[in-house]
């Protein structure tokens, strides 16, 4: 269920702002590999995601610096529109942080899975119609 409207809006402009930082640092990253047929744009807006979220999480879970607005705006929104792998990531580290290996490993099986497995799909149905 979603929150209020102010936190749709949080979330919408930190959606907005973390979408735009996508949209530049990947065609940054492809400027300076421009032969290259491997996604180096997304890796980088992918690792640098999972190397913010763990670190904001980090802060706030060691010194609850972060308030429930600013971890709408930072972690649902700007995170969120700069890439969702970084929530992937922080989610497989708390399961593996509270020692549920299995469930972390499931995670990381589906996700792998039914992304390229919905990738596909929705490749094979464009090219269908």
């Amino acid at each position: 269920m979603a929150g209020s409207l102010g936190d749709l809006v949080l979330v919408g402009a930190g959606g907005f702002a973390g979408s735009v930082m996508r949209y530049a640092l990947g065609g940054a990253v492809h400027r300076l590999v421009p032969l290259s047929a491997f996604p180096y744009g997304t890796l980088a807006v992918n690792g640098l995601g999972c190397l913010v979220i763990g670190l904001l999480v980090g802060l706030s879970d060691a010194r609850n610096v972060i308030g429930p607005q600013m971890r709408l705006f930072l972690f649902l929104g700007v995170l969120g529109g700069f890439t969702t792998f970084s929530t992937f990531g922080h989610e497989t580290m708390a399961l593996l942080r509270d020692g549920e290996r299995l469930a972390a490993a499931g995670n990381v099986g589906l996700q792998l899975f039914v992304g390229l497995g919905c990738a596909w799909g929705g490749y094979a149905l464009a090219s269908t119609t």
